[in-house]
């Protein structure tokens, strides 16, 4: 795992020294995602010395974890010089890729995927992303073509930050190494800024809190023209394909979703470092330690995980049970209600922007135990809800599917179902189907009747409608072509759009932050296209179990008693307590925070108060705007004062 960075100036009158030196910075702030070796290369866009056609820099940092020699070290070239390549990732499939472009007359000099990436670009270019089973963010200049591609894997596992301003273009791993390199003093995203502060919405477009730079969407590539010194718009290289295929039976896509399961577990066991799983418990994460142990029995098993204090939300007894079961090495973190304040600052810092809720910090405290082992890879099972139809199992959406098919009846049996289960309830299925089909204007009036005011008090909403703020939540819009398959195309949406992005983003920082490499077996392509063909049943059974599939896939693997869960907690942390556990920290906090325009001070004060004296409910917006008070101070306004 790495970090990269790179400027393209189209102004042969920039200073190529110091252009470097801020190259060199740039390096050193993304050093906790590759400290093992560092490399950085300036080159000419052009070989023809009369053509100003500007200067690229390019920065890496490694981590190193497939061949641990110097033959990874990047930037790295193409053997004809053609290709020159800085990329952050993992290909786990490079074996299998490597004797195939062996059988098309290539050769390596290398044993690392870096040198079988540049490969499979240049006998394939783009056309190749598909065959590669793995995560990445990557940017790779063509010297005959004078371009420079950025690339990003197919579900955004590896972040890629980029900028465009009139003649020169920036790209990093993350956004504040990113800050530390334009040239241009940064201004803030007023409608992610109420998108987050409102609705605790984040990460689900490209756009970030700061005006102008952009996230590569998952699965999406452009072209900068070093020509022009201008970037394309971003092409999607793959999408997910919700089409149903109904001639599959039952038990022969168990068999099926096993296989390809266990085939990708194996690959991203591939490591020349030691190498564990986070382990919460639950079925996800423990499909992937139980996976290990099967493929690999003699492999000592090392697990990592957050116990809760708090017994009403601790997942302990299931981590004990699959940890004997496997014979498996424990690791255990809690957490004391008042360490959150220890490590708030760096956690916002790593993380480069605000984030959801406490339960970002128990994932940072564990890979900060990790750390302390030695342990440099970690199997985790982000992503399998986005897939499997976890969570509560989209209640809604799978009863307007029952509806467009099989008619009320079916579905009004199906709620009656769903209600058996934790947390389920009749009446909160049929409200779920109706904010799916309910108008704007009925959907914004329950909101009301809810007490989720669009227009809270504690913003000024004066500054945000004189900037063209749109002051609304963003729903989906049903497609009519997806009758019948609503759950899907939840899914879809939650794997390319809000949801995903906003977990992956948490791993990714938290890993990175102390060296260490996140890997997510369930998401790959070939599983990915494999659940989403299946009929939607198959996800959720008629009683409404989700991940009905994966549990039956996993049968002669996984204890039963934790395949048969239904009563997930998931990654919970006692937010009140640990909020409520140093008020005056906070209150210092909110009291001594810079002046922003938007946000009222006073009336945050004041509804923190309620809380902590049981006149309100916790919310969220105490926590997000905590979040967002910090980071103004600590990245943005850090970021204005180079200016």
């Amino acid at each position: 795992m790495c970090g990269i960075v790179g400027i393209f100036s189209k102004k042969y009158d920039h200073n190529i020294s110091n252009l470097n030196t801020i190259i060199k910075s740039a390096i050193s702030s993304l050093h906790h995602r590759g400290p093992d070796d560092n490399g950085i290369e300036t080159i000419a866009a052009s070989h023809n010395p009369d053509d100003n056609s500007g200067f690229l820099l390019l920065g890496h940092t490694r981590l190193s974890i497939i061949d641990l020699s110097l033959g990874g070290h990047q930037p790295m070239h193409s053997s004809d010089d053609r290709y020159i390549v800085v990329y952050n990732g993992e290909i786990y499939n490079y074996r299998e890729l490597r004797e195939e472009l062996k059988s098309l007359g290539h050769t390596f000099r290398t044993e690392s995927d870096t040198e079988v990436l540049l490969i499979v670009w240049k006998e394939w270019g783009p056309k190749g992303l598909h065959r590669l089973i793995g995560m990445f963010s990557f940017a790779i200049f063509d010297r005959i073509t004078q371009t420079l591609t950025l690339v990003r894997d197919a579900f955004g596992i590896k972040p890629f930050y980029y900028r465009q301003d009139k003649e020169v273009f920036y790209f990093s791993s993350e956004l504040p190494t990113l800050l530390k390199i334009i040239s241009k003093k940064p201004t803030l995203n007023l409608q992610r800024s109420y998108d987050y502060l409102v609705h605790g919405d984040y990460d689900s477009n490209a756009d970030t809190f700061i005006e102008g730079i952009n996230h590569l969407l998952p699965a999406h590539y452009c072209i900068v023209d070093l020509k022009t010194g201008t970037a394309s718009k971003p092409v999607a290289w793959w999408k997910p394909n919700i089409k149903t295929n109904t001639n599959v039976p039952f038990k022969k896509a168990a068999e099926k979703l096993k296989n390809l399961f266990l085939e990708s577990v194996n690959i991203h066991l591939r490591s020349d470092v030691p190498l564990a799983v986070a382990l919460s418990g639950g079925i996800d994460s423990s499909s992937i330690a139980s996976a290990a142990h099967y493929l690999q029995p003699n492999r000592p098993l090392n697990t990592f995980s957050y116990i809760a204090m708090d017994e009403s939300i601790s997942e302990e007894k299931w981590i004990d049970l699959l940890n004997k079961k496997l014979n498996a090495k424990s690791h255990k973190i809690t957490i004391q209600n008042h360490e959150i304040f220890d490590d708030l600052c760096d956690i916002l810092l790593k993380q480069g922007e605000p984030f959801s809720s406490t339960s970002v910090y128990a994932q940072y405290r564990v890979n900060k135990l990790i750390k302390t082992t030695g342990v440099k890879v970690i199997l985790d099972g982000q992503g399998a809800d986005e897939i499997l139809a976890g969570y509560f199992g989209y209640p809604g959406h799978r009863l307007l599917s029952l509806i467009e098919t099989k008619g009320w009846i079916t579905a009004h049996k199906y709620a009656k179902c769903w209600a058996q289960l934790p947390g389920g309830g009749y009446m909160l299925a049929w409200k779920s189907l109706a904010l799916l089909k309910l108008s704007d204007w009925f959907y914004n009036l329950l909101d009301k009747i809810k007490l989720r005011d669009f227009q809270p008090k504690w913003l000024n909403m004066n500054y945000f409608i004189k900037y063209n703020v749109k002051l609304k939540k963003i729903r989906i819009k049903l497609n009519k072509e997806n009758r019948g398959q609503r759950v899907k195309e939840a899914l879809a949406y939650a794997l390319t759009k809000e949801g995903l992005q906003s977990l992956l983003r948490h791993s990714d920082r938290n890993s990175m932050a102390f060296s260490i490499e996140s890997r997510v077996p369930f998401l790959t392509i070939p599983i990915v296209e494999f659940l989403l063909s299946l009929p939607e049943n198959y996800l959720i059974s008629e009683e409404g179990v989700t991940k009905h599939i994966f549990r039956e896939a996993m049968r002669d693997i996984v204890p039963n008693d934790i395949l048969d869960r239904k009563d997930k907690i998931g990654f919970a942390t006692p937010e009140l307590n640990w909020l409520s556990s140093k008020p005056k920290i906070i209150k210092k906090w909110i009291e001594q925070s810079v002046g922003i325009p938007f946000i009222n001070k006073k009336v945050l004060l004041k509804n923190f108060e309620k809380i902590l004296h049981g006149n309100k409910s916790i919310d969220g917006h105490i926590w997000r705007s905590i979040n967002y008070l910090l980071w103004y101070r600590l990245v943005y306004q850090a970021s204005n004062s180079n200016f």
